[in-house]
């Protein structure tokens, strides 16, 4: 049964379900990134949390639009044109884990660039992630952007099958650099859709 969401912008009280799905849609990267990171008083995901509530980077909660289901958050959609998410100077400074995906999201300059797409599990296969697409594929609209573009682990099969039936096909790749004993291994994958 697809599912009826409705956006809406999100806040700053959002915060804590963002970094619940920023780490879900980063296969558990980016807690592993805020926790190498972390004040000894705080958790990885304070940290996390921290991140998605301070006033820059492609994370920054004024980037990020909400599925609701009836009052809950099923889901997020975090993105923009790259050039605005990241500091395209500045790549060499992200953390190693992430820098293969700034360098691809570099490569979709001008594009509408989903950093990060996730619903919560029990919200899994009931048609949010096609409508999440459909929205970034309006925002890129809104702005005149030609395209939308997205970065996906090679080992995540069943998202690559996601967006290549929403009319993403890949054009770029690079080598994931993940940590010893990560239980995935292989290529980001830049994967665009042109809307015309």
């Amino acid at each position: 049964m697809a599912l009826k969401p409705k956006f809406r912008p999100a806040t700053l009280s959002d915060a804590s379900s963002f970094a619940v799905l920023i780490d879900i849609a980063g296969n558990g990267l980016p807690n592993k990134t805020w926790f190498d990171h972390v004040d000894p008083r705080h958790s990885a995901l304070e940290e996390g949390r921290q991140v998605v509530r301070r006033n820059e980077g492609e994370d920054y909660y004024r980037n990020t639009t909400v599925a609701l289901i009836g009052t809950e958050i099923a889901a997020c959609l975090i993105g923009g044109l790259p050039e605005n998410l990241y500091d395209l100077s500045r790549i060499d400074k992200k953390p190693a884990l992430f820098r293969p995906v700034a360098r691809l999201a570099a490569q979709a300059v001008g594009t509408w660039y989903v950093d990060v797409m996730a619903s919560f599990s029990e919200f899994l296969g009931q048609g949010l992630g096609t409508k999440l697409l459909e929205l970034a594929a309006s925002k890129a609209e809104e702005i005149g952007a030609p395209a939308t573009s997205i970065v996906v682990g090679s080992w995540n099969d069943g998202a690559a099958r996601l967006y290549g039936r929403s009319g993403y096909r890949p054009a770029g790749r690079a080598r994931a650099s993940l940590p010893t004993g990560f239980p995935q291994a292989g290529d980001w994958v830049l994967m665009t859709r042109p809307l015309t």
